[in-house]
């Protein structure tokens, strides 16, 4: 069984990758070239309690990151959170010579500040598992300024004013990703719209299909799981190419469904609700007026 390394602070995981000591206990701009994973086991497994932002290239191994093969030879950016497992799976037989960067933040240097609650909202700090972000030239250029801006000031006499400005640094590389990550979901058209239509087929399948009454409403949770994606990825995905949330598109299904039952069958409103996993009748009338403007009993007279 492969065993799992747990670092707790930047310094532990600069020892694990043969690093000297950080100049700083909470946060750490790491050269790439230099990592050295002291193992000659092909897999590695960790998890870590702080943030890593990381730009790479020219990598002799594959992350447990990537919803999809790296289709393109461009600088990958990638987002770990806290508790977040990581798998490294190196390539022995590729000979490479990586490059790029590793930001570690502690949760530590972050209190007391905005960012401690606003960096969680970052999607791609959860879906970055799931899909890594491509950078043109100009885009990993303006990265990799924003990080040596970082580096100089922590490295500088830490003053009152230290923090703040290395706070201001980081999200503004935070900011730019979230710019980045919304051009690769437009440029990513296709594979998106695949996704996008197996989303489509597996939420019809549960009401087609009769799975809904043996399973219930699936859980947006369930879905993404179908789709070997996170919660979170596919709920943006489905906001910037639909505007509406996976829990609405979901709400929206249920209603076409009850549209039908209530508009073909005799059965009553208890029973279509119970029908779609619903414990209490009210709360399904509450949802079909809520989208419909109408009780469900309102409805069914206008077809009879």
């Amino acid at each position: 069984m492969l065993n799992t390394f747990r670092l707790e602070s930047i310094a532990q995981f600069h020892a694990f990758c043969n690093l000297p000591q950080p100049e700083h206990p909470l946060i750490s701009l790491i050269d790439y070239s230099k990592v050295s994973y002291p193992f000659e086991e092909s897999k590695i497994k960790w998890i870590q309690n702080f943030y890593t932002i990381g730009l790479k290239r020219n990598v002799n191994a594959k992350f447990n990151y990537g919803q999809q093969q790296y289709d393109f030879d461009s600088g990958v950016l990638s987002f770990i959170a806290p508790l977040q497992f990581l798998n490294l799976e190196i390539n022995q037989d590729l000979v490479t010579e990586p490059t790029g960067w590793l930001l570690l933040i502690h949760p530590d240097f972050l209190w007391n500040t905005a960012l401690s609650k606003k960096i969680k909202t970052y999607d791609f700090f959860q879906y970055a598992v799931n899909e890594a972000l491509f950078l043109s030239d100009k885009e990993e250029k303006t990265i990799v300024d924003i990080l040596l801006k970082l580096q100089e000031e922590y490295q500088s006499n830490i003053d009152k004013y230290s923090q703040e400005i290395i706070i201001s640094q980081l999200e503004m590389i935070l900011v730019y990703a979230g710019r980045f990550y919304e051009r690769q979901f437009i440029t990513r058209k296709k594979s998106n719209f695949e996704l996008l239509t197996r989303f489509e087929n597996i939420l019809n399948d549960y009401f087609d299909k009769g799975t809904i009454v043996e399973k219930g409403i699936p859980s947006v949770s369930t879905i993404a799981d179908k789709l070997n994606i996170s919660a979170n990825y596919l709920g943006t995905l489905l906001r910037m190419h639909t505007q509406l949330t996976t829990q609405q598109h979901i709400q929206n299904k249920i209603i076409d469904y009850a549209k039908q039952q209530l508009t073909t069958t005799n059965l009553s409103v208890s029973e279509i609700a119970y029908e779609l996993g619903f414990e209490h009748p009210q709360s399904f009338s509450k949802l079909f007026k809520q989208k419909t403007n109408q009780t469900p009993l309102k409805f069914r007279q206008l077809f009879n």
